[in-house]
């Protein structure tokens, strides 16, 4: 190859330096652009540098991978994404972020930002077809829950989720016997969640009242339940947890109007003490309910 058709390497770019560092800055960012976090839809923007680090590398994300964020925000995550991942696909709602977002990393290569709403786009909207990907997001308070379910429940799933959420949700997800809730039996349907680590509400702008914490949710490959018996199995969750002060039997029979005679025969037979409350039951026992269950629950 001779000088002239030697190739120039193009600096890189290093999304880090497009974000804040200290508290005040960020201050002066939010001031800059006008904006003034909603309590009500749970906005508390993460500015501790350390921390998003920290989600980064457990979730494991690397240069092979394409990551989807939800609610980016003023960018503190997304800048720590683009430093380890191969891809970034930012969806954000506010306009005014969405803006700020563009001028932060549209240069920055495999940055992708999609002005819109989470809960109304299906992952087939967002990520090329056949493509692999995983979820990484300090989800807002107010939809949170609501974004978990929409992920977990689209046919195309995310490899993994590496979520902040508040730490009452996130011990929910991660709860086990006596202490499940219907968001924890849904959710372990879907994927094995663990808590990684308490977020303390100084880390935020402005603080929440609430500690948070970051869960990482490891999608299964294969569901528990085939696909024309996942609906049965919702039912009789749902079901049992809809009286949870009530034994399980009585429960499941007052909602679905059915003889509680005949629903603990079926609980027993299932090895399941029909005394017993919702929250004691595990996954594993509700999928034995279900798989078991008599011609008029099913029709139920």
């Amino acid at each position: 190859m001779t000088p002239l058709e030697t190739s120039i390497a193009l600096p890189a770019i290093d999304p880090l330096a497009r974000i804040p560092i200290a508290r005040r800055d960020w201050l002066r960012l939010m001031a800059d652009l006008g904006i003034r976090p909603n309590k009500g839809l749970g906005q508390h923007f993460l500015f501790e540098r350390g921390l998003v680090e920290r989600m980064v590398r457990l979730a494991g994300v690397s240069e092979r991978d394409t990551v989807l964020e939800i609610g980016p925000g003023l960018g503190i995550l997304t800048s720590e994404l683009l430093r380890k991942a191969r891809s970034v696909v930012a969806v954000e709602l506010d306009r005014t972020l969405a803006a700020h977002l563009r001028a932060a990393f549209d240069e920055v290569p495999g940055f992708r930002l999609v002005h819109g709403n989470a809960l109304a786009l299906t992952n087939d909207e967002l990520i090329p077809s056949g493509e692999p990907f995983e979820v990484v997001a300090n989800l807002p308070y107010s939809v949170g829950t609501a974004i978990l379910r929409h992920q977990l429940e689209q046919p195309r799933k995310p490899r993994r989720l590496s979520v902040m959420l508040q730490k009452e949700v996130a011990e929910r997800l991660t709860a086990q016997p006596p202490h499940m809730s219907v968001l924890g039996v849904a959710t372990q349907f879907y994927a094995e969640p663990r808590l990684a680590f308490v977020v303390p509400p100084d880390a935020f702008i402005p603080p929440p009242k609430v500690e948070s914490a970051v869960v990482i949710l490891d999608v299964r490959e294969t569901l528990p339940l085939p696909a024309d018996l996942q609906p049965l199995f919702f039912t009789i969750v749902n079901a049992g947890f809809r009286q949870k002060r009530k034994q399980v039997a009585n429960a499941i029979a007052d909602v679905l109007q059915l003889p509680k005679a005949g629903i603990a025969a079926w609980l027993t037979t299932a090895g399941i003490d029909p005394m017993r409350r919702a929250e004691t039951l595990s996954v594993a026992e509700w999928v034995t309910l279900t798989t078991s269950a008599p011609a008029d629950v099913a029709a139920a």
